[in-house]
């Protein structure tokens, strides 16, 4: 994930899927808040924020969501 592709998400207020595994009920869903060289917050529905690797895979939530291999 570029950071002109975060800054993109963040600044139009889209809401974003984060896929950690091959388990739907596991990802990440919410808006992008702050991100770093290693890391990225996510603000989820909850108002709770989380802090996630950017490793992780990242789409619009309204995207259909990436299979992954086991």
């Amino acid at each position: 994930m570029t950071e002109e592709q975060l800054d993109k998400y963040r600044l139009e207020g889209t809401k974003v899927r984060v896929v950690r595994d091959a388990l739907e009920m596991n990802d990440v869903v919410g808006f992008v808040v702050a991100w770093d060289d290693e890391s990225v917050l996510i603000r989820r529905p909850n108002r709770r924020v989380v802090k996630l690797k950017r490793d992780y895979i990242m789409v619009e939530a309204s995207a259909p969501r990436p299979a992954l291999e086991l």
